[in-house]
């Protein structure tokens, strides 16, 4: 059979499938990063997203902040999540 003679429906389902096999890599690059909560120990340190007194995660040797100074960062005793808030407050707190 030759390229002529190739059934119009085939040769757009054709087109389409290359179409998408070229796109999904695409859509994989754009697609936005899944966040990650470790919800066991922040219930176990009673972390909150918000200040206990003048403590707050930013203030805290164990806190690796973000790309800005507002933006969620990680906690080394936290592991797995990279959603502590820089207000954050949980009681591994340390400035020693």
């Amino acid at each position: 059979m030759s390229h002529d003679t190739l059934d119009p429906r085939r040769r757009l389902w054709l087109r389409q499938a290359s179409q998408l096999l070229v796109a999904i890599p695409v859509m994989m690059i754009g697609r936005p990063a899944c966040a990650a909560v470790n919800g066991e120990a922040r219930t176990r340190l009673a972390y909150q997203d918000h200040p206990k007194d003048n403590m707050t995660c930013q203030s805290c040797l164990e806190f690796i902040p973000g790309a800005s100074d507002d933006a969620p960062g990680r906690c080394k005793v936290i592991p797995g999540d990279d959603e502590i808030s820089p207000q954050g407050y949980c009681t591994a707190w340390n400035t020693l």
